[in-house]
């Protein structure tokens, strides 16, 4: 964590029971003193007032600052010797009321964390927006960097006159400062942590509209303005207004409710109250895009609006809660999407898309429970996964179906009235809910929060000779060095398979304890085509089907009506794939077979995604030009089948770019890049083309020359990241080297380049090439998670870890780092990560040369 303090939990413990912080004044000037945007550092003023409960005490203030000029606390200056960002400033003699002055320079960020500076290539002009999570407040002015020391914030700052400023809360007033420049002052916000302030500035485009009272903006870069689009953003956001105001009882507490979309950010969005950040990069379309990416952006729209009451208004005490606060936000979204927006399949898309992430982190060596100790920042930051997000969210959605909707939503009505503006844990939310229910909670908690991994959930099925069953159980397995067996609140659907529909006969809902489970109810009862676990999603689990079932739905998947069952078909398929359970050559048969037919477009982008990682990662490598070419081929008559100018369409020509291997299918690729044969309907705009141009680049079939080209005619921000990825594909020796130098080079890349180095170094059609790279990502993967921020450090060690060299060689390099003394614990966890997916694809690559 180069930069900042790495708090310890041990320290804000002892400081929160220290202090109470009453107040902070901010004051910032971001201009060069002639009216022009800074560059390098800017000057930020902090007046902050805190009482001490032990006059006398000695505390410390966070600072990252590149220079102090002076601090005093309460008149008297405070020594500034031995000053760094990594420490702070130290506190000595405090009294029992105290104002803290410190005139600091801070630095510009360009790794998206504190004041992220961005430089619009269109118009060359400055957009700056703030990052605080988890603790980089201190990037920007002091502070007490911790949840639970809450305050009030006044904003002024001082910026280039055509600017627009953007803080928590509404404009007080402004005037002139000097030349070219005004200085904005806003009003006091309410109590709130310092992680979720927010301050941006820049030429922004704005569109204002007004919902139930409450002020709504939108924001852009000014050369984003054509692609923004203001109406299905807004919508969006009353929809989810109107659902939380009638579920949660509790009003959105601010007067405004200001989105900006933002460039070079690192995450999708953040929940800075009232001024929420989202990422431009995902989030504005410039092209076309299909549903998915749309029912993408509402989730997150609708995630981060869910955090105005559950992390904003009540914030957790440390970040031991961070997954109450993202499952929380993450169950909420999906809630909300599923009721009150058009997406009413979302959790459908939960399942396929959020819950895979989970399962797939659970099974990692560096899983742990959803409830975990933090002991410091440097845990906080790596912990932002696939447990703490969407395995939270499954416990969430399991635990509001244990309880009944009516009592979990009173249970957090009550809630948030006790704790609103203050600090709380997931103990005060089960107090709350046990009230609301009358059910004991406790056990439930420890048994889904406290303990680690996944169970699979695998049906044994006896029929008699009448072709009723005699027996139906539940086997319920768990992994050795996990063994801890839950209880699972279960669907289970029986169909029957009518005219090539797989219609659900009946569907029991039951408790799966222990390692077998007898359903009775079945005894005697004609026996179903397919009995499917699970049913409805209800539980976090892997399941199995039985030998029968399997054979029924992989010929039969489209058969089932609700894409709901049919992604815990698909999921099921997926997991046996990577636990070595199902060749690849398999999975790409089903897939193959089953989905042309299937009619969400969520589950078909997700599983023909999933096929190509099948194919480059578990598959037999002999075999593996065969998995491309059926993918390929699955590819291109869905696309000649699909709807001129629909989804679908583009859904399917992104499919083929990515299976495109052949000089054959080359040339389709260059054609439909040159404006020949393309299909009817498919409109080659900007994004496609771009990918059009770096699979070809990737197979050795694009030059620098015409990514010059194409970048002269998307000369922006977006085009200078392709382009840079297009350029770190090209297969040679030297431009391999060109690039390594770059990541691993002492001088810090921009976020969005780094993130476009690392995308393109790596190819799975380039394993051989960046072979010799697997030995040299060891020798330097310390020093760059060392000297880096922590965003591109944490992008660095998973990106450029040798995850396509899948070799027992892979395994011994990474064995013998993991073996030397002193490396952070944090690194050596990610590092493990890379590590835990070769052995995994190793295990599968067997699986399928077996099955050839």
């Amino acid at each position: 964590m180069a930069g900042v303090r790495n708090l310890t939990q041990v320290e804000a413990a002892e400081r929160a029971r220290l202090l109470e912080v009453t107040g902070y004044d901010i004051t910032l000037d971001l201009t060069d003193g002639y009216g022009n945007p800074g560059d390098g550092t800017f000057r930020s003023t902090t007046v902050v007032t805190f009482t001490c409960r032990e006059p006398g005490a000695e505390t410390f203030i966070e600072t990252a600052a590149s220079s102090v000029r002076s601090a005093t606390l309460n008149g008297e200056p405070v020594e500034l010797t031995g000053f760094s960002a990594e420490k702070g400033l130290t506190l000595t003699g405090l009294a029992a009321e105290n104002e803290l002055v410190v005139d600091a320079d801070f630095f510009y960020s360009a790794s998206g964390q504190g004041l992220q500076r961005s430089l619009d290539p269109v118009d060359k002009e400055v957009y700056l927006y703030s990052q605080f999570e988890t603790a980089d407040a201190q990037r920007v002015y002091a502070c007490f960097d911790q949840p639970d020391l809450k305050s009030v914030y006044t904003w002024h700052a001082t910026v280039p006159k055509h600017w627009k400023i953007v803080s928590n809360m509404p404009v007080e007033g402004d005037e002139a400062a000097g030349p070219g420049a005004k200085t904005v002052h806003f009003q006091q916000s309410p109590r709130m942590s310092t992680y979720i302030t927010a301050l941006c500035a820049g030429p922004y485009h704005e569109v204002r509209d007004e919902h139930d009272g409450i002020d709504l903006g939108v924001f852009c870069r000014a050369s984003m303005a054509q692609y923004l689009d203001p109406d299905d953003l807004f919508l969006i956001t009353k929809q989810g207004f109107d659902f939380f105001h009638e579920q949660f009882g509790v009003r959105y507490p601010l007067p405004k409710y200001d989105q900006l979309w933002v460039p070079d950010f690192n995450a999708g969005a953040m929940e800075n109250f009232g001024c929420v950040t989202h990422a431009e990069s995902h989030y504005i379309y410039r092209s076309q895009v299909t549903d998915f990416e749309y029912e993408q952006r509402a989730n997150t729209i609708l995630h981060e609006m869910a955090h105005m009451w559950f992390g904003d208004l009540v914030t957790m005490r440390w970040w031991n809660d961070l997954w109450l606060n993202e499952s929380f936000a993450e169950w909420a979204s999906h809630w909300c999407s599923s009721h009150a927006t058009r997406f009413t399949d979302a959790w459908t898309t939960f399942l396929s898309v959020r819950k895979s992430w989970g399962y797939r982190q659970d099974q990692l060596s560096s899983t742990h429970p959803v409830y975990t100790e933090m002991p410091d920042l440097e845990a906080v930051e790596v912990n932002f996964d696939g447990i703490t997000y969407a395995k939270g969210a499954s416990v969430v959605k399991q635990l509001v179906a244990y309880v009944g909707e009516d009592s979990f939503v009173a249970g957090l009505r009550a809630y948030f009235g006790r704790h609103a503006w203050g600090n709380a844990t997931f103990d005060d939310l089960l107090t709350e809910l046990e009230t609301a229910s009358g059910r004991e909670l406790r056990k439930f908690a420890a048994q889904w929060l406290e303990t680690a991994q996944v169970n699979t959930l695998r049906p044994i099925v006896e029929v008699g000779p009448d072709g009723t069953y005699t027996r139906v159980v539940v086997q319920q397995e768990a992994p050795a060095d996990y063994p801890t067996l839950r209880t699972h609140r279960i669907g289970v659907g029986l169909y029957d398979l009518e005219d090539k529909r797989l219609v659900r006969r009946d569907l029991l809902e039951i408790d799966v304890t222990g390692e077998r489970t007898e359903i009775p109810a079945l005894a005697g009862v004609k026996a179903a085509d397919v009995v499917l676990l699970n049913d409805d999603d209800l539980s976090y689990t892997k399941l199995r089907l039985d030998e029968g079932s399997l054979a029924v739905v992989v010929r039969h998947i489209d058969g089932l009506d609700s894409s709901l069952s049919r992604a815990l078909v698909w999921n099921a398929a997926w997991d046996m794939l990577r636990d070595g359970e199902m060749a690849t050559r398999d999975y790409v048969t089903l897939v193959c077979s089953g989905l042309p037919a299937e009619t969400d477009i969520n589950l078909t982008t997700w599983t023909a995604r999933q096929a190509a990682t099948a194919v480059a990662q578990y598959a037999d490598p002999a075999w593996a030009p065969t998995g491309w070419a059926r993918l390929a081929e699955l590819a291109r008559t869905s696309l000649a089948a699909a709807e001129p100018g629909s989804g679908w369409q583009l859904s399917w020509a992104r499919s083929l770019i990515t299976a495109s291997r052949t000089p054959e299918e080359q040339a389709v690729l260059r054609g439909w890049l040159s404006g020949e044969n393309v299909p009817e309907g498919l409109v080659v705009d900007t994004e496609l083309r771009w990918s059009l141009l770096q699979s070809l680049a990737s197979l050795g079939a694009a030059t620098e020359e015409e990514i010059e080209n194409e970048l002269n005619s998307d000369r922006t921000a977006s085009g200078e990241r392709e382009a840079a990825v297009a350029r770190a594909l090209i297969p040679t020796i030297e431009n391999k080297a060109r690039v390594w130098a770059e990541l691993t080079g002492e001088s810090d890349l921009p976020n969005w380049l780094n993130r476009s180095l690392l995308s393109g170094f790596q190819s799975a059609k380039q394993a051989e090439l960046t072979a010799p790279y697997a030995e040299k990502y060891f020798d330097v993967v310390a020093d760059v998670w060392a000297r880096s921020d922590s965003e591109p450090a944490q992008e660095f060690v998973q990106m450029g870890y040798p995850v396509y060299q899948v070799s027992e060689h892979t395994v011994e390099l990474t064995d013998t780092w993991l073996a030397r003394d002193g490396q952070p614990a944090s690194l050596r966890r990610l590092v493990a990560e890379g590590r835990d997916g070769v052995v995994r694809a190793l295990k599968a690559r067997a699986k399928d040369k077996a099955a050839g």
